[in-house]
């Protein structure tokens, strides 16, 4: 079996060949730290992450690396604001993207790289593009003239009036072209700067990844992905200026681009007031619930995201970790193994997690269904070892069951523990109504109640 990837610039899935078969480079574009993630933002980091772990089953090495844009206009505007350095707005929120993105079980990429650690490269980069008759400098400004790279529009497929139309773009008196992007641009007091050729200044959003991905990756890179709204101008700008720095090669030999989120069939929008904020929604929501919804539609395709859906995801999830539990109740040291071949094909073409999921959710129907039979320990440990093992590879069924059930708080089990055995302590007393009274106590503090023929369980609604 092979992995295939949709390319979006050939328009086709394709067999995915590595230049290196023991060095797959995958490079996406990550979050410009200015406020908290929203859904959409999520997507992207946990679709490329499982692409890394995929290729890393089949490939081995694989350097992944997702950049943080630290220097931007928007940066600029809420340091300003809170009349704060910009590192302070930026620091705040790469902290809380780790931790958001911790919660949906999206892994750290091998290399994080900040744009404002390579100003430095940016600057020979520029220099370079001038040198080779790529761009100008014009009134402290330097562009990137599209008119030299004769290639340009061919990943976004665009005319170069829609090009123009497309990327609103800012029409200045120093452009030889309407549609030049800029990759230097003057700064003034309180807008943060560096010394450049060019005077203080500071560097073009679509340099940046260019400069990052060159110097953590190298001049040709495998692959490079990012949100479709990406494609232009901000990848069309990327390889323009990369493949003409660096003498015709090419920058990325495969692009992937992932869909839009909407809500409630709305586009996401402040004027809606529907942006959906991951920091708010893992206060509400199990982390995998949320990153089950992510995954459950393909990932180019739009994905509708909506409370029904994160109910449903959290049921599937309650019904699964239901099983493993049980079988853990049978099989305590119970261990992951390989993942199903079914399973794996699934990922392999072109990532296809709704297929994937179908294969987990048919496989804990299975394993079910074993422990209603009470089939062999061996029938059992390989079913459930399977089911570990998807899950762990896909980023699902990775807690272990009964805190799941308990909604991953820590901070009051003990004292919700204590009222369930007072409460069995009492039906055992057949002291009915003290039992009931406890009951009663615990559904209103959000708990569910599982009766069985041992010790009572519980979880959270």
């Amino acid at each position: 079996m092979t992995i295939r990837l949709y390319n979006t610039l050939s328009r086709s899935k394709e067999r995915f060949e590595p230049l290196d078969p023991n060095r797959v480079t995958l490079y996406a574009c990550g979050p410009t730290v200015y406020n908290y993630a929203h859904i959409g933002n999520a997507r992207p980091a946990v679709i490329f992450e499982l692409l890394a772990r995929v290729l890393a089953r089949r490939f081995g090495e694989v350097v992944y690396a997702r950049n943080i844009t630290d220097v931007d206009d928007k940066i600029n505007a809420s340091a300003a604001a809170e009349n704060v350095p910009i590192e302070v707005i930026s620091g705040r929120y790469t902290r809380a993207y780790h931790e958001d993105m911790g919660a949906l079980g999206v892994r750290l990429p091998t290399i994080e790289p900040l744009a404002t650690e390579h100003i430095p490269q940016m600057i020979s980069m520029i220099e370079r593009l001038i040198a080779s008759g790529h761009a100008y400098a014009a009134e402290g400004h330097v562009l990137f003239a599209i008119d030299s790279y004769e290639q340009y529009g061919a990943l976004s497929r665009r005319s170069m009036d829609d090009m123009v139309a497309g990327a609103r773009v800012e029409v200045a008196p120093y452009k030889r072209n309407a549609g030049d992007f800029v990759l230097w641009k003057p700064s003034v007091d309180p807008q943060p700067g560096w010394e450049s050729p060019w005077g203080w200044g500071r560097p073009g959003w679509h340099l940046e990844c260019s400069a990052m991905a060159a110097e953590h990756l190298g001049e040709t890179i495998d692959i490079h992905g990012g949100g479709q709204d990406l494609v232009f101008p901000h990848h069309e700008n990327e390889i323009a200026q990369s493949v003409c720095v660096h003498g015709g090669k090419p920058f990325a030999r495969y692009w992937m681009h992932n869909g839009f989120v909407t809500v409630d069939k709305e586009k996401m929008s402040k004027s809606l007031g529907n942006t959906l904020i991951v920091h708010e929604l893992i206060q509400h929501f199990p982390g995998e619930a949320l990153r089950y919804v992510l995954l459950s539609a393909h990932y180019r395709q739009p994905l509708d995201w909506s409370e029904q859906a994160i109910r449903q995801a959290q049921r599937t999830l309650d019904r699964m970790y239901a099983v493993l539990r049980d079988a853990l109740a049978v099989l305590p040291d119970l261990q992951a193994s390989e993942p199903g071949a079914a399973f794996i094909a699934a990922l392999e073409d072109d990532l296809a997690t709704p297929d994937a999921l179908a294969e987990l959710n048919t496989l804990a129907r299975k394993l079910g269904s074993a422990l209603g039979a009470e089939a062999p320990d061996d029938q059992l440990r390989v079913l459930a070892g399977e089911l570990l093992a998807d899950g762990a590879l896909i980023g699902l069924l990775t807690v272990d069951p009964e805190q799941w059930f308990k909604g991953g708080a820590q901070d009051d089990d003990a004292h919700i523990d204590q009222l369930v055995q007072e409460r069995d302590q009492a039906r055992k007393d057949r002291n009915f109504g003290r039992a009931d009274e406890l009951r009663d106590q615990l559904t209103g503090m959000g708990i569910v109640l599982e009766d069985g023929a041992g010790a009572t369980r519980w979880r959270r609604s």
